[in-house]
């Protein structure tokens, strides 16, 4: 095994357009919603909803639909959405280039890993049947916080329950709520941009894929990042 360097204590991810590309199978579940509905989907909607929770994203889309929607209308459409999104994740849910590899390599060297999604439990768990359930030391999902991205509650849960200071973790997210969320929990993020456009700073490194993720690099980055500050 090889041995790891003090300066990183744990690696923290996202899931959904990071691991697996769920977008799309999104997509498919919420233009069926708005089709229920009498509603338009298109890209205009996709990106207001783009990286939130499933309980922002269900009354935003229902809203946009031109309804007025009672909390039992959006209990309904979330129990529907929820339902239909399990089912194609067990018949079709894409992994990110290098994604495995990634963790695999980080598992290797001895990194605690822990997967934060604002994903509902029960579909956490059904992408990890596919992504590996023991991959990941710990696992959180949106229903189990109080708050969800881009609070940065899910994250410091996270940390918390691995043992180490946020500010030693590395989060890998690809939506700009994430990024947020990451870095006011005072961990370092790292773009890895999927669909939506993210911003590099001197502190916020931003790569096309995990598959050009160099080991050594992640490894030593958060002390390199501290000293060059």
């Amino acid at each position: 095994m090889t041995a790891r360097p003090a300066a990183l204590a744990a690696v923290l991810f996202d899931m959904d357009g990071l691991l697996i590309d769920s977008e799309p199978v999104w997509s498919i579940a919420e233009a069926e919603l708005a089709a229920m509905h009498g509603g338009r989907w298109g890209d205009e909607l996709k990106a207001l909803i783009l990286g939130t929770s499933i309980t922002d994203a269900v009354p935003t889309m229902l809203r946009y639909f031109g309804l007025d929607p009672s909390p039992a209308d959006i209990d309904e459409a979330t129990t529907w959405l929820l339902d239909r999104m399990v089912t194609l994740f067990a018949t079709d849910l894409p992994l990110r280039p290098g994604a495995l590899e990634l963790v695999d390599a980080l598992r290797a060297a001895g990194v605690p890993l822990a997967l934060v999604s604002s994903s509902y439990r029960v579909l956490v768990d059904a992408a990890l049947r596919t992504i590996g359930p023991e991959r990941f030391d710990f696992t959180v999902a949106g229903d189990e916080v109080a708050r969800t991205k881009p609070d940065p509650q899910p994250y410091l849960v996270a940390a918390a329950a691995l043992g180490v200071d946020p500010g030693d973790c590395v989060v890998f997210e690809d939506a700009p709520s994430g990024i947020a969320a990451a870095e006011a929990a005072g961990c370092l993020a790292i773009g890895i941009p999927g669909h939506a456009p993210l911003v590099a700073t001197p502190g916020r490194p931003v790569i096309a894929s995990l598959a050009d993720i160099d080991l050594h690099w992640l490894l030593q980055l958060p002390g390199a990042l501290r000293r060059a500050s």
